[in-house]
């Protein structure tokens, strides 16, 4: 990994970690977080192009090649590498100072999205600010500063969080404008992300417990009367409760009854790479929503066992930097660390979820692997945060500074 070493202490990072001659042999960096991030992104354009070889044979993707979308996640993974070069070299004591910036930066770029002639729609969506080279998805930036901010509120008003209106309202009141934004997209996957990552960097930072306990009610109060007054939303959770009725199979719930077809066809060990049949335009975004259900298809249920593991294994590792380094007095960072845990996990846990037919459909891509360059950009990011959180707590028990 020559990409990471020239990133450690000599080779001039700003705000570089001086420390002492005599070095102890634990490793500079994570490399195991690094192989399996890099592992789950090289496996997941493997099987965005398996999943998207057969998209050129349909009307809407006719002008393309069968490379297409291959070529793209292959650039966007570059990107992606370079991008969490930069945020690696960044202490983590800047992004601290960042947080409040970002997450105003991210708020306008919402409001843009819903600008007509601005915002890009698709699918009667309207989520994306378009770029030349790629279109951006503001709601993904959102995710990775949300925790960014969260954390630095919590460590600022730590004196606060048992109090209601100095404490436990501003967080809600940013958090409830942020809902408000992305259920106008609308997008009421990501504003559930976002609501799970704030609600537990609160929860790991001491928030008063009734305070906790109140805004859980009041947010699934919330969600059920979102539902509950959207005709489409209702609609599509009575599909989901029974997808298999023909008027279902073939309405709301034709992406759930194909993605279940294409477990059960898979069984243990799948059909084989490039063999699946529900990628053959029967299940709709299987490149990026459901490619999860491509994976169950084509490499059965070892696939997708590896799959859960090394997300598993990616968010022990997230809690237990978290953990270490709160030890060691880094509360704003223990806390990011712990939120980009819950945040790849939460999301994960839904795309799996939907795939399974154990959650309502909904369009939250699989980190990492599904085909799109804001969410890959920004997970790598996220995760080299990460690295540098891990990074920096490896300097300090090794009697360094920073």
């Amino acid at each position: 990994m020559k990409f990471l070493s020239a990133l450690l202490p000599g080779a001039g990072i700003p705000g570089q970690v001086h420390v002492q001659s005599q070095r102890s042999r634990m490793m500079e960096y994570d490399q195991p977080l690094v192989w399996v991030t890099v592992l789950l992104m090289l496996f997941g354009m493997v099987m965005v192009y398996s999943a998207s070889i057969a998209l050129p044979d349909s009307p809407k993707y006719a002008g393309y090649k069968s490379t297409h979308f291959l070529m793209r996640q292959a650039i966007f993974i570059v990107v992606a590498l370079f991008a969490s070069l930069v945020a690696f070299r960044i202490p983590v004591k800047t992004w601290q100072k960042m947080a409040p910036y970002l997450i105003v930066l991210t708020l306008v770029l919402l409001v843009l999205v819903l600008v007509p002639g601005v915002g890009k729609g698709v699918n009667g969506a309207r989520r994306w600010l378009s770029f030349k080279f790629m279109n951006v998805q503001p709601s993904e930036l959102m995710k990775l500063f949300v925790v960014l901010y969260a954390a630095d509120y919590t460590v600022r008003k730590q004196q606060f969080m048992h109090k209601l209106t100095k404490g436990f309202m501003p967080m809600t009141a940013a958090i409830g404008f942020v809902g408000l934004l992305l259920l106008l997209e609308p997008d009421l996957g990501a504003f559930g992300v976002i609501v799970c990552i704030a609600m537990g960097i609160l929860f790991l930072g001491g928030i008063n417990g009734i305070w906790f306990g109140g805004i859980g009610a009041t947010l699934v109060g919330i969600f059920t009367m979102v539902i509950v007054l959207s005709p489409w939303r209702r609609e599509r959770i009575f599909a989901y409760l029974n997808p298999w009725q023909e008027e279902n199979a073939l309405g709301k719930a034709y992406q759930l009854s194909h993605s279940l077809i294409a477990f059960g066809r898979g069984e243990i060990f799948g059909v084989g790479l490039g063999g699946s049949v529900e990628k053959l335009h029967y299940l709709p975004e299987a490149h990026t929503d459901f490619l999860l259900a491509v994976i169950g298809e084509e490499l059965g249920f070892v696939g997708v066992l590896v799959v859960v593991t090394l997300f598993y294994w990616i968010i022990k590792r997230a809690f237990e930097i978290g953990r270490q380094a709160i030890a060691i007095d880094l509360t704003f960072a223990g806390l990011v660390a712990k939120g980009i845990g819950i945040w790849i996990g939460v999301q994960a846990f839904i795309n799996m979820g939907v795939n399974l037919g154990l959650l309502p459909t909904k369009g939250l891509t699989l980190p990492l692997m599904s085909y799109g360059g804001s969410g890959v950009l920004i997970n790598c990011v996220g995760l080299a945060i990460l690295l540098r959180i891990d990074y920096e707590n490896r300097v300090l028990m090794r009697g360094g500074r920073i």
